[in-house]
């Protein structure tokens, strides 16, 4: 499985402007098509998920993820605070790319452990390369990613 893959067919916001982690989260749940309620039931699982114990990975990114039984299929939304936002990390540094993962809690694909896996093995190629940071357009977003998955193999 290619990451880019998911990623093309994922939602993405490139001006996340909360300040706070719950905020991000609430902005990051606000982009999936569902409706208000389950949006909130959603949330509070990914703030309780978050109290224990940060999905920040270090190196400015975090990629907060859940099952559960508000989705039929796998969901990815990646959000960019060009700022950053204090996550708890395992660094203490701010996070800057989110990439929130959620799926049902019965998956044949098993896309959410293989996504989980690919985004953070492909953590270490986005810290160290810093164009996702500051990218201002999707097309740019997609074709590093693309760039850095491939020269991650």
């Amino acid at each position: 499985m290619k990451l880019y893959d998911k990623i093309c067919n994922s939602t993405i916001k490139l001006s996340l402007r909360s300040k706070k982690r719950d905020g991000i989260l609430k902005e990051l749940v606000s982009l999936l098509p569902m409706d208000e309620n389950a949006k909130n039931i959603l949330l509070t699982t990914l703030v309780r998920r978050e109290d224990m114990g940060s999905t920040g990975v270090g190196m400015g990114i975090a990629i907060p993820h859940a099952r559960s039984l508000l989705v039929k299929e796998f969901k990815l939304v990646i959000g960019l605070s060009r700022k950053g936002v204090l996550f708890d990390s395992y660094d203490g540094k701010p996070v800057h790319l989110f990439f929130l993962i959620i799926a049902p809690p019965q998956e044949t694909s098993n896309s959410y452990l293989i996504t989980l896996g690919k985004v953070a093995e492909l953590a270490k190629n986005i810290a160290k390369d810093k164009r996702l940071f500051s990218v201002t357009e999707e097309n740019e977003f997609f074709k590093i990613i693309k760039e850095l998955e491939e020269k991650g193999r």
